[in-house]
């Protein structure tokens, strides 16, 4: 193991988080709170300690997969550790353990939450809430890497353990430009969000704050009914950019330089956009035909398909109220999540069509034994490294999952609620059903439930595999 290295990129990870404190300093020097001195103090220790971490010769530049994964775990922990501090340092959050909780939720993009009145906090926390999902979104090292050029092969190990999905592709040939051009897309999209929110008479930091949220697909609301009081075009907007963050950014990239062809060959965004479109549709009609009013069902479940498929969180209306049909629906795409390659958590729609497809292939190879199949997305044959990886993921997926589940069980709540709610953590989404809906938060469970929920929370972002590494002996073998 090499720790010279880890140390330096963990060094560059607290510096650059020291940087983004300083703008909750000027959220709350705009609003006289004097909340902001404890970002002030975080800050100023982060970018000195983190100065002080990179400045020290790395003696070995060798770096692999097993630096690369380790390194990523360990920064996204060390993050939420520190991001922890202002909460707890303000009062905000008292508990050590609901801070953490609180945090490593907003890093991870999940928008679950132990906050039973959001709407007394700071301005300054509110927005370091939110803009923690910002961070998380896209990835602090490759925000790094986009930002800081690292040698040799650790830009490799590290984009590809802290991207989502199965596969991680160059959009450009050198991977400091693809990191440029993934926050550029993101950047983009965000601030285009934050000005249609402000032309329908958002205030600019409930749009600034929403717009994090959609962006990093995380769903942490400034206002105690998450998005229920906004307007109708404010939740459509909202709607339109969750599903839009929810695509795989190959995709715009791909507009921009005008391979439209290419662009709309993909077959996991347009199986994406048909799943959402087909819930939609049948949840519509289970309601209309439960309730009435065509018009308002259709509002309100395009934007909790949206928010539920992408992993985001928001909430419109309270869905743990809907028929078991629709609620059946929603728990179902907890798991599939959105596209590979965007800020959506889930296990990803392009693993589901490798499943589907390694089966339709099993049950051909059956039927016909001397035929000879080959998998393949987007008329490209997929190798058997990758398909030997996605059927490790579920196998890890399944046992995390499992023995979560019975961890939790020993808060006593009902199995609905306990299963719910490590599909919303693992999966990065925020609110399950019954205890733990959208009109209730995750304060119930014990601080020992909440460290299994915080695991699988930093599991589900990182793609299971960094989190294990770090519980393998051989890991830390120098």
């Amino acid at each position: 193991m090499n720790y010279s290295i880890i140390r330096n990129i963990l060094g560059h990870v607290i510096r650059f988080e020291g940087i983004f404190m300083t703008i909750p300093i000027l959220i709350a020097f705009l609003y006289r709170e004097p909340s902001g001195m404890y970002f002030a103090l975080c800050a100023l220790g982060c970018i000195l300690a983190g100065t002080l971490m990179v400045r020290k010769e790395v003696c070995n530049k060798s770096f692999f997969a097993k630096e690369g994964f380790v390194s990523v775990s360990l920064c996204w922990i060390v993050m939420s550790l520190i991001g922890a501090l202002p909460f707890i340092l303000s009062g905000a959050i008292p508990s050590f353990t609901d801070a953490l909780f609180e945090i490593v939720s907003g890093f991870t993009t999940t928008g679950a939450s132990i906050l039973r009145d959001v709407e007394s906090l700071p301005k300054c926390i509110l927005f370091w809430r939110s803009f923690s999902h910002w961070i998380g979104g896209m990835g602090v090292l490759v925000f790094i890497l986009a930002v800081l050029p690292l040698s040799g092969n650790s830009q490799i190990y590290l984009i590809s353990a802290e991207s989502p999905g199965p596969r991680f592709g160059k959009l450009v040939p050198k991977l400091q430009k693809t990191a440029f051009v993934l926050y550029a897309i993101y950047f983009g999209m965000t601030v285009i969000e934050v000005l249609l929110l402000l032309l329908g008479g958002m205030s600019l930091f409930d749009s600034l704050c929403t717009s994090f949220g959609t962006a990093g697909t995380g769903g942490f609301g400034i206002y105690n009914d998450s998005a229920g009081s906004y307007s109708p075009y404010l939740q459509n907007v909202i709607t339109v950019f969750m599903v839009m963050f929810g695509v795989n950014f190959n995709f715009y990239f791909l507009i921009l330089i005008r391979q439209f062809r290419n662009a709309f060959k993909m077959e996991e965004v347009r199986w994406y956009l048909i799943i959402f479109a087909l819930a939609t549709i049948l949840i519509t009609a289970n309601l209309t035909i439960t309730y009435g009013d065509l018009g308002y069902h259709l509002h309100h479940t395009a934007f909790q398909v949206a928010s539920i498929m992408t992993t985001t969180g928001f909430s419109t209306v309270n869905f743990n109220d809907w028929p078991n049909f629709a609620r059946t629906i929603m728990i179902l795409l907890m798991f599939i999540g959105a596209c590979a390659g965007s800020t959506g958590g889930g296990i990803k729609v392009s693993r589901f069509l490798i499943y589907l497809k390694t089966l339709r292939k099993e049950l051909s190879v059956m039927i016909h034994p001397r035929s000879v199949k080959i998998i393949q997305s987007d008329g490209k044959a997929i190798e058997h490294e990758t398909v030997r990886s996605v059927n490790i993921f579920l196998i890890a997926y399944i046992l995390i999952y499992a023995i979560s589940v019975l961890l939790v069980s020993f808060d006593n709540f009902d199995m609905v609620t306990n299963f719910t709610a490590i599909a919303a953590t693992i999966n990065n989404i925020g609110p399950g059903l019954e205890l733990v809906g959208p009109a209730s938060n995750f304060s119930i469970f014990s601080d020992f439930s909440k460290y299994v929920l915080v695991f699988d929370m930093l599991a589900g972002r990182l793609e299971i595999f960094p989190m294990l590494i770090l519980f393998a002996p051989g890991t830390w073998k120098k």
